[in-house]
């Protein structure tokens, strides 16, 4: 699944683990733990919808 990704997808999954352990370390920073969160989800999707595009020859 990680070769899917590609560097936009892993970059994703970067700052998705990045948000969530934001979140965990302080609750003063529960509000930018949640937008790292759901900015990277946003790429990692972004990511796997391009890789099945492309590999239906679509994109």
């Amino acid at each position: 699944m990680i070769g899917n990704l590609g560097p936009l997808g892993i970059g994703g999954l970067v700052l998705l683990l990045a948000g969530v352990a934001l979140v965990a370390h302080a609750s003063l920073q529960i509000a930018a733990g949640i937008a790292l969160v759901v900015a990277g989800l946003g790429l990692v999707v972004k990511s796997l919808v391009a890789g099945m595009l492309q590999s239906w020859g679509l994109f």
